[in-house]
């Protein structure tokens, strides 16, 4: 009759520990981990009354304690998913406002980096030489590109006239 309590003693432990690992596992899983509370419970069930029944008897107590030791691990991690699901629902109204704030200040900082920007080009072809350098201002920009357009038409019509 007492192999049959100690063995009884050493299933829960191997159960609870089982058990007590699957739902490891499963609390570890973003989002799946709430799940894990109700087999966390289970094996916290299975390790204390293997406990409560091997405190009456002489058998070795290692594998109840893990069971348990993990089951209460595994539903902390599961009860703090719980915790942060409730948070982020909590502040989830924010974040349109503050996402579309973000992309209108990276705009406004590209767009100021663009008007500041300082442009140089350097074109060479048959020993000459074409060098544009300009910053943002349009005008002045537009001028220099009329510039070296009437300077290509001048120099064109000289070499025509040179034909």
């Amino acid at each position: 009759m007492e192999d049959v309590k100690t063995n009884s003693g050493q299933n829960l432990g191997i159960a609870a520990l089982i058990t007590g690992i699957i739902t490891f596992v499963l609390a570890v899983i973003p989002c799946v981990g709430m799940i894990a509370i109700i087999p966390g419970i289970i094996t916290i069930v299975l390790a204390s009354v293997g406990l409560s029944q091997s405190s009456r008897q002489d058998s070795p107590k290692g594998i109840l304690i893990a069971g348990l030791i993990i089951g209460i691990v595994a539903v902390m991690i599961s009860f703090s998913q719980f915790i942060v699901a409730g948070k982020i629902a909590k502040h989830a109204d924010k974040w349109p406002s503050d996402i579309q704030s973000v992309i209108d200040d990276i705009k406004a900082n590209v767009v100021k980096d663009l008007e500041d920007a300082n442009v140089s080009i350097k074109i060479e072809s048959n020993g000459e030489k074409v060098e544009i350098n300009s910053n943002s201002n349009k005008k002045n920009m537009e001028q220099k590109l009329e510039d070296l357009e009437s300077g290509n038409k001048q120099k064109n019509d000289t070499l025509k006239k040179g034909k």
